[in-house]
């Protein structure tokens, strides 16, 4: 499989350089030549299928024969082996649980995926030391963290926006050492991510490091997050109605594999991208013009995205036509009062737990489905409770049970170092 740059589609690459690069030379995203249609026969037998082996078939042509087969099963056991389970909240919807990981979040996949491929060709080849530079909004850093933490030949350095993670995110990223660093960045997340694109195109940092990014603009990190859509089809096939996700959207990688997993062929209605009060997207979908805008911090803070990078690849998806892609996506935008009230009336309701992000998500679901009939509404948890501690226990007034891996990590001292621009980040990278 060969990729192109979004912004030059004569720059073309294969999948190995385009993952240990993150970016085109021209600050592009990758994007495959050809979506591979999936055969009916691999539907067909789905059902009796293991998760790698479903995975493996999903992402298979992607890789192609850059990674062997038997090296790219070890690759995806590694990163599936945890549940993803779809559970019954209310009639006809579910929720389907992506925080069974390491880090107790959905990017526990892509990291881990990223982690093995990027292992892979380092191992293989003399391309030396690689330095994974990745900026965060929340989940991504620890994901990333805990992926790559003691790998060969991989340094990590993750910047993070100061005081706008929650405690618990903040430890899973900055206090694991070894080849982990966590730069704690005074400003928003689209300064951070500002900040990495720049850095990958400073030629004097170039000749010292050989970066990477491990944000879902990488490929590694992007299409490996198609399993999950893989997965929760094999328990929801025996429904009869249309099935239709609702994704909790910051940079828009989860809902844009999703999309690329329908374009495949997996049975899939609709998609709707749930937001918080950073709506551009929502904006767009009403009026056609894409203005991004600064972002605003929230209580689902790992979508606070004022400029989601992967909306560019779900462009794409759709040939740029925008009467094709209100077809497929629905965007819906809410605050936080609404979320905190979403988290309040299941927990009461049902007794299921919400975190922010997936209340977001089920708020995006019930809007779609008002006054339809015929569907079956999933809605992705994309972060256990227990990360969004003190808002989820004072909006449900009780306790939430905390897993042995956070218990170990609360009191471990934070060690981060403290940049503002541009230029501290640089000079971090040159020392």
């Amino acid at each position: 499989m060969k990729y192109f740059s979004l912004n030059n589609r004569d720059h073309v690459s294969n999948f190995e350089n385009a993952v240990i690069r993150g970016l085109a030379p021209d600050k592009g995203l990758y994007f495959p030549e050809e979506i591979v249609k999936l055969p009916e026969s691999f539907f067909k037998k789905l059902p009796e299928l293991s998760k790698t082996e479903i995975a493996f078939e999903a992402i298979r042509d992607y890789v192609g024969s850059e990674i062997p087969d038997d090296a790219l099963e070890e690759i995806i056991n590694t990163t599936l082996d945890f549940e993803f389970p779809v559970v019954k909240v209310k009639e006809g919807i579910g929720s389907l649980e992506l925080f069974h990981g390491p880090t107790l979040a959905f990017k526990d996949v892509g990291a881990r995926f990223m982690a093995g491929s990027l292992g892979y060709f380092i191992k293989k080849g003399n391309i030396g030391n690689v330095t994974v530079l990745v900026a965060t909004s929340g989940d991504t850093g620890g994901a990333v963290a805990n992926g790559f933490l003691g790998v060969e030949g991989i340094d990590v350095v993750i910047l993070y926006p100061k005081g706008k993670v929650s405690e618990i995110q903040e430890k899973q990223l900055t206090t694991l050492g070894q080849n982990i660093t966590a730069l704690e960045v005074d400003g928003a997340f689209d300064e951070c991510q500002a900040m990495v694109k720049q850095a990958f195109l400073d030629d004097e940092i170039s000749e010292k490091r050989k970066l990477t990014s491990a944000n879902s603009i990488n490929l590694a990190r992007w299409l490996p997050q198609m399993f999950y859509y893989f997965l929760a089809y094999k328990q929801l096939q025996e429904k009869h109605e249309k099935l239709v996700f609702s994704v909790p959207s910051g940079n828009f990688g989860n809902i844009c594999a999703g999309m690329l997993a329908k374009e495949m062929g997996l049975p899939i209605d609709h998609f709707v991208a749930s937001n918080n009060a950073n709506d551009t997207v929502t904006s767009y979908l009403q009026t056609e013009v894409y203005k991004p805008k600064p972002s605003v911090q929230t209580i689902s803070n790992a979508m606070d995205v004022g400029d989601p990078s992967n909306f560019v690849r779900i462009l794409q998806l759709f040939n740029n036509e925008y009467l094709s892609l209100k077809k497929n996506l629905s965007a819906y935008s809410f605050d936080d009062i609404q979320t905190k009230n979403a988290i309040n009336e299941v927990f009461n309701e049902t007794g299921y737990v919400m975190d922010p992000h997936g209340a977001v998500g089920y708020l995006g679901l019930q809007k779609f489905l008002k006054d339809k009939s015929g569907y079956y509404g999933t809605f992705l948890e994309t972060a256990h409770p227990v990360k969004f501690l003190d808002t989820v226990e004072n909006v449900i007034g009780e306790k939430v049970a905390i897993p042995d891996s956070i218990e170990r990590i609360r009191h471990k001292e934070k060690k981060s170092l403290q940049i503002s621009n541009y230029e501290d980040l640089k000079g971090y990278l040159l020392s």
